[in-house]
């Protein structure tokens, strides 16, 4: 099942059941960035059009499973210029994944910074794709890799920095926050290149913000760049970074994860 098709199951009623594939497996759960998008989906489906998302928190509780999971948004406050929406995705009667989307309505401003981080990965020629091995995650079998930045995951490469390009490998459509969630974290954790054995790492939370609205004249299956930073690592958590940028360089989102690693 193609991930826009996962993402239209979900309707516009506050609270409903969907059913999750199988295909899409990471470790003993599905997806991170699948079961974001579908929680973006949901609150999307009740926020107004006039405001744009800017910010989206994941807090991932437990591990997602296929079958049947209940979503429930609750509209936590709605303003003029700022609406806040709460997802959550509940399996077995237990809340699986908490997200909050927040919205707001562009405005005059007197503060004006829009410098924006310039992107520096290197072509996608220099730099190898994943190998077709056992230990990779199910879910990676729909995107393409190009690693330009840092070292492939269990390398025992110590860069701090860990990226290169990416795209859906068939999924073919105009590409919306839900799409680009997936493709953002396909990306495995930036600190696996630091191990030298396959260890397993998950995300514990994430926060990725919108700089400005999405242009959905770009495709998912164009390649798009992503370079992670680990700001810190120690004691089995990581901290990162990354910044997304579209193939002509312009900036398109800021993402940063707390991780968990067991290696």
């Amino acid at each position: 099942m193609q991930f826009s098709e996962i993402l239209a199951q979900i309707s516009a009623a506050a609270e409903q059941t969907i059913e999750l594939p199988e295909g899409w497996g990471q470790g003993r759960a599905l997806f991170g960035g699948l079961t974001a998008a579908i929680a973006w989906q949901h609150a999307h489906l009740g926020a107004s059009s006039e405001q744009h998302l800017r910010a989206l928190t994941v807090s991932f509780v437990a591990p997602v499973q296929p079958g049947t999971a209940t979503l429930k948004r609750r509209i936590l406050r709605e303003g003029k210029n700022v609406t806040q929406i709460a997802v959550d995705i509940v399996q077995a009667g237990e809340v699986v994944l908490a997200a909050l989307a927040s919205y707001g309505r562009s405005r005059p401003s007197r503060v004006r910074v829009v410098d924006l981080p310039n992107a520096h990965v290197p072509p996608r020629e220099q730099g190898p794709a994943f190998p077709p091995i056992d230990i990779l995650p199910e879910f990676t079998s729909h995107f393409d890799y190009r690693v330009s930045l840092g070292g492939l995951p269990f390398t025992g490469n110590a860069s701090r920095e860990f990226g290169g390009w990416m795209r859906f490998r068939a999924e073919q459509q105009p590409m919306t926050i839900g799409l680009l969630l997936g493709m953002v974290d396909a990306w495995p954790p930036a600190v696996l290149p630091h191990l030298t054995a396959p260890a397993p790492a998950s995300s514990l939370t994430w926060t990725i913000e919108f700089p400005e609205p999405l242009d959905n004249q770009l495709n998912s299956h164009d390649w798009w760049q992503y370079a992670a930073y680990i700001d810190y690592a120690n004691e089995g958590y990581g901290h990162t970074h990354a910044h997304i940028w579209d193939a002509a360089g312009n900036l398109v989102a800021i993402s940063r994860q707390t991780v968990t690693v067991f290696g």
